[in-house]
């Protein structure tokens, strides 16, 4: 039986493509890494440990969430930059990564060393000091600051993090100054406060226990709206200090994935937000579902991007080189 010259390379051509079909079906063969750039114990750790064993299920490997705290929430980003583009390596990318680049020289692009698979959901902040402190108001504290300059210390989750910006956001435009004491991640943080280190601290809402428990005072939220659960804590923004911030986060990867790879990892993650289990998760820290699927979230974070540098620029922290 003859044998054409096109069918040798037909079959050449059918043996190289082959591997790589049976590769991108094969996905996920093994446990994939899920990176969260903030220390265990916080809001945002067992936020996504939720979302890794929901979406584990779905995708038939286990997804293992690995803690990587430090540097605002960069590290995660900075490891993205080294990994494979083959799925097995993905990361919270938190709203650092749209802010710090523009303060300071940071080892990836946020624009185009990243793949933004899907945002699933954001985060819910605002102010809190003790309870036995003598400031119980918003008025309290800037009348405190404007009476001893720089004397009212508050902690965060990093330089950069939208904890520390949105209350440097409020001090400029309450005309005062204050004392930013940066941490790790949510339970350095709170651990401070609460150990009467610092006089408040800026956070997600790890702090709910604490402010349901009574050891805590929430003396603002950072939202558009006032949140459900405490609906006679009023925002900034109703307070007149035009300050409105939340973080949407989800799972990204490094660029040049597969798109195969992408989508069979976005449509595992979106189920994950018709999991029991990952919404209670979702409502014990005051999150809500907000999704986009890659194509949104990737022009929604060059959207971001452009933003943050205004805010930047507004509050005299660019970067001079």
């Amino acid at each position: 039986m003859r044998t054409t010259r096109r069918q040798i390379v037909f079959a050449a051509a059918a043996s190289v493509a082959l591997p790589r079909l049976a590769t991108a079906q094969a996905f996920p063969s093994q446990p994939i890494k899920y990176i969260c750039p903030w220390p265990a114990g916080g809001s945002t750790d067992a936020v996504m440990r939720a979302l890794a064993e929901s979406a584990g299920k779905v995708l038939g490997q286990k997804v293992i969430i690995e803690n990587k705290p430090g540097a605002g929430g960069m590290l995660g980003a900075a490891e993205l930059v080294n990994a494979k583009p083959d799925g097995y390596t993905l990361a919270q990318l938190p709203h650092g990564v749209f802010r710090i680049p523009h303060m300071q020289k940071v080892s990836f692009d946020t624009l185009r060393d990243f793949t933004w698979i899907a945002c699933l959901t954001g985060y819910t902040f605002g102010l809190v000091v003790p309870a036995d402190s003598p400031i119980k108001s918003i008025k309290d504290l800037v009348d405190y600051a404007k009476a001893n300059p720089g004397k009212f210390s508050y902690g965060s989750t990093g330089i950069g993090t939208s904890p520390h910006l949105a209350v440097e956001e409020f001090a400029q435009r309450a005309g005062i100054t204050l004392n930013h004491v940066p941490f790790k991640g949510n339970a350095d943080n709170m651990q401070a406060v609460l150990g009467g280190h610092t006089m408040a601290a800026s956070d997600a809402t790890g702090w709910a226990p604490h402010v349901n428990a009574g050891k805590l005072r929430l003396l603002a939220t950072y939202g558009s709206k006032r949140t459900k659960r405490w609906p006679d804590v009023p925002t900034l923004d109703e307070l007149g200090y035009k300050t409105v911030s939340d973080s949407p986060f989800g799972v990204c990867g490094p660029k040049g994935m597969d798109p195969a790879v992408v989508k069979t990892l976005h449509d595992a993650f979106k189920k994950t937000l018709d999991d029991p289990a990952v919404l209670a998760t979702f409502d014990k820290f005051d999150q809500s579902v907000i999704y986009m699927d890659t194509d949104t979230y990737t022009k929604w974070a060059r959207e971001t991007y452009a933003a943050e540098r205004a805010t930047i620029e507004r509050l005299g922290m660019i970067k001079t080189n």
